[in-house]
């Protein structure tokens, strides 16, 4: 964050990376600090009592969505604090449901803190930029000195294997791992699913299945 001390940063997008680009520029000398919230997250520790929530997202993976949002919401009523006076009201939805929506938890390392001691300002989402300012959704409008986008990525699929049947409506593949599409013998996929077991421990388990399956 050193290029950014003492600016004023607007971060666009509370998914993971903006999170903790938000705290790392609070802690790292910034001058002012907001992050743009389009939906609010899930928010959950990184650890608690030294047991990291990524075991229990692998623990969780395959039970009943309801069960999962429901034991969530205790989690979250007993862990997290309730960062609604700061414009960060806990989700509607549960977070199994979110995550099969697209939308994984945001683990905390550092953002809940500055949230609560104001080093981090919650404010709506963008919804233009004119004439050198930007635009919130709520008609604000603020001239930071640099904005950085955290607004995640698309699969952008289409182009390449669109064509082969291999998508569903939402432009994701129909299998993944050591299985191919039945339309497309020897076309492997890995990399985009994002479960809450956590997508890295997804992808490597991912290509050892598909390097035993070439290797038969």
């Amino acid at each position: 964050p050193e290029p950014y001390a003492g600016q004023d940063v607007l971060v666009v997008g509370i998914g993971n990376t903006g999170a903790e680009i938000a705290a790392d520029l609070a802690d790292g000398g910034a001058g002012r600090v907001r992050l743009a919230v389009r939906t609010v997250p899930h928010i959950v520790k990184r650890t608690t009592a030294g047991w990291p929530a990524q075991r229990s997202g692998i623990l969780v993976r395959r039970l009943p969505t309801a069960l999962v949002d429901r034991l969530g919401a205790l989690t979250a009523r007993v862990g997290t604090p309730d960062l609604s006076p700061y414009g960060l009201p806990r989700p509607d939805k549960g977070i199994a449901t979110r995550q099969r929506e697209g939308a994984i938890p945001v683990q905390d390392v550092g953002l809940i803190a500055a949230v609560r001691a104001g080093k981090v300002e919650v404010v709506a989402a963008v919804k233009a930029f004119e004439d050198g300012e930007v635009v919130l959704a709520d008609g604000t409008r603020i001239t930071p000195d640099a904005v950085i986008a955290a607004t995640g990525y698309r699969r952008a699929l289409e182009p390449l294997v669109g064509h082969l049947d291999v998508l569903d409506e939402r432009g994701h593949p129909v299998v993944h791992g050591a299985r191919c599409p039945r339309e497309a013998p020897g076309l492997y996929f890995t990399g985009f699913t994002n479960p809450i077991s956590g997508m890295f421990r997804e992808l490597a388990i991912d290509a050892e299945k598909i390097a035993r399956r070439i290797a038969r």
